[in-house]
């Protein structure tokens, strides 16, 4: 069908409710409008489903979010009567439409006999990840987009350990999506009927308590709490997402007094107004905090995402400067921090793991395996982690300790199976109060990491390229880096050459090629002489493909030199392509 066909159809539907029918009668004067709401469905990429919100297909929507439901429905029911018996849990954030999305998505559920476990209100997606686990559901549904713009909201969709569905299960449950055949023919029963039925169930203040026990478990110096937390001075922003009483909460129970919110940034507001974005990886994110952390004379910041499952940290340079650490440096300290506190109370086993994703750093590589535990690479996506984490665990080879990836997800304790921010605050807080009783800063406490490692410095660009277009552009770029490989970045030459979409490593020194032993991705990673390495790789849940630069060298001056070349050059030919 093509698409002007399925816009006939969707315009022709008599139940279409009035504010959709509103948007339908805009798209009939804009062609272009109507081809991009229609012309595709929305599809589930590393990190499920994502779109703008409104009217048709390819956009987040009633319809759309049933259809996805009624996949998922179809996709536990052929897993048989335990997990149909077992249930689903469901959560949102505080997006524009994510109580209506979560509520349709336990309608939908439901009507298919599938228990639905729904909150009674926000919560972050950690906490989703964790009552999947404590409930022993067969899986869970958070509906938010993290922490795209305001305009986007998206469906994510855990198995029953409580991580993201792994490639083969995502799979499965495209396969049942798309057969679904009419998502505008898909029949609910009452939401009065379903609740009374016992098959839509309200869960909240029980999984709070549950998970706030669990988060007092991921403290590393929990003997001198008093000591170390009651001084600290820390200023918090959810920015307009779920974190604050999660967040806040977690750190009255670790023992932190001094605790200022950013008043203007607490309440959940899915129009993000304070911010151009609501991501902690964008240092414009921060500026209230900032003024805050000057007003209070605060020791750390800490900003979370609408979902919270992705954490920024800022901390004061040697100038007393504020300064916002990147994904990789929050990584490498509370990898050290844990791994070094561990191994001084000899607590650190000797089969333990650290995770992180092909586009972190290697400086946390460095660090684990200066401790000598086991170091796993995965491709992006914390659900790749998250399956590490449950391979281990029944294997019982390696014990988990840390996993991380560089745009901001970190996760300690595993009773969540997905990144989670909750967790990250409470650790980045108790972590700055023991630098800072032992007289030095994060920023002093890096610097001495880069002392002892070499100096680290990464940096990531994207391009958004929206629309049809956009797909054919992000194609034709990754097309020619894939068929042209470069020979020759910045004066140092291309020694590896890793294609994971044909999952072959090409060494260019040796000519030899070798196998690439994780799941299919469409990514392209190459490596030079002196251990600098780029990387390029379409977003799977966004409009967008995104360039990752690493360097290293002994030297701070000539580490920032080098990669500042290396990433002019590697996009003036991503320009030329365009």
């Amino acid at each position: 069908m093509s698409w002007k066909e399925t816009y006939q159809k969707w315009n022709q539907f008599a139940g279409l409710e009035t504010e959709l029918k509103e948007e339908m009668t805009a798209l009939a004067a804009d062609d272009k409008a109507a081809e991009e709401a229609f012309y595709k469905e929305l599809e589930f990429g590393t990190g499920g489903m994502r779109g703008e919100i409104g009217v048709g297909t390819n956009r987040m929507n009633v319809y759309t979010v049933r259809k996805a439901s009624q996949g998922f429905a179809d996709f536990i029911k052929a897993e048989g009567a335990e997990a149909v018996g077992q249930g689903i849990v469901i959560a949102h954030d505080s997006r524009h439409y994510s109580p209506e999305f979560a509520l349709e998505a336990a309608k939908t559920l439901a009507s298919n006999g599938i228990k639905a476990y729904l909150f009674d209100g926000l919560r972050p997606t950690p906490e989703l990840s964790f009552a999947v686990r404590e409930l022993r559901a067969a899986g869970g549904i958070v509906i938010t987009a993290s922490h795209n713009p305001p305009e986007y909201n998206g469906y994510k969709v855990y198995g029953n350990d409580g991580g993201q569905l792994p490639p083969k299960e995502a799979d499965d449950l495209v396969s049942y999506v798309n057969q679904v055949e009419d998502e505008l023919l898909i029949e609910l029963e009452a939401e009065e009927i379903l609740r009374a039925n016992g098959l839509i169930v309200r869960v909240g203040e029980q999984l709070d308590d549950a998970y706030q026990e669990q988060l007092k478990t991921i403290r590393v110096l929990p003997t001198i709490q008093d000591e170390l937390t009651a001084p600290l001075k820390i200023v918090f922003t959810p920015l307009h997402g779920t974190g604050l009483v999660p967040v806040t909460v977690g750190l009255k129970n670790y023992g932190f007094e001094h605790v200022t919110v950013v008043e203007e940034q607490a309440k959940p507001d899915g129009a993000f107004p304070t911010v151009s974005s609501p991501n902690p990886e964008e240092h414009a994110a921060f500026k209230l905090a900032i003024e805050y952390g000057d007003r209070v004379d605060a020791d750390v910041l800490l900003a979370t995402d609408p979902d919270a499952d992705r954490v920024g940290v800022a901390t004061r340079d040697a100038d007393g400067e504020w300064v916002v650490l990147t994904g990789n440096q929050t990584g490498a300290l509370l990898l050290d921090y844990i791994l070094s506190q561990k191994a001084a109370q000899g607590t650190l086993p000797k089969n333990g793991f650290v995770a992180k994703t092909i586009v972190t750093s290697e400086l946390g590589a460095l660090i684990a395996r200066h401790y000598d535990l086991h170091v796993e690479n995965t491709l992006t996506g914390f659900k790749f982690i998250g399956e590490k984490i449950k391979q281990y665990n029944e294997s019982g080879e390696y014990e988990y300790l840390f996993g991380y990836e560089e745009s901001y997800g970190y996760l300690i304790g595993d009773f969540c199976r997905d990144k989670d921010a909750v967790q990250a605050c409470l650790l980045a807080a108790e972590m700055t109060a023991y630098h800072k009783k032992e007289g030095r800063t994060l920023y002093e406490a890096l610097q001495a990491i880069y002392e002892q490692f070499g100096y680290f410095e990464e940096s990531l660009r994207s391009l958004t390229l929206k629309g049809k277009d956009g797909v054919a552009q992000i194609g034709r770029i990754m097309d020619t880096f894939r068929e042209h490989p470069p020979k020759q970045v910045a004066g140092e030459k291309v020694v590896l050459f890793e294609d994971y979409d044909a999952s072959i490593s090409h060494d260019l020194v040796q000519h030899t090629p070798s196998p690439i032993n994780l799941p299919k991705s469409n990514v392209l990673k190459f490596t030079l002489e002196d251990g600098s390495w780029f990387c390029l790789r379409p977003s799977g849940t966004e409009p967008k493909i995104k360039f990752y630069f690493s360097v290293t060298s002994p030297d701070a001056a000539e580490t920032t030199r080098k990669r500042q070349m290396i990433e002019d050059e590697v996009m003036q030919e991503v320009e030329q392509i365009q």
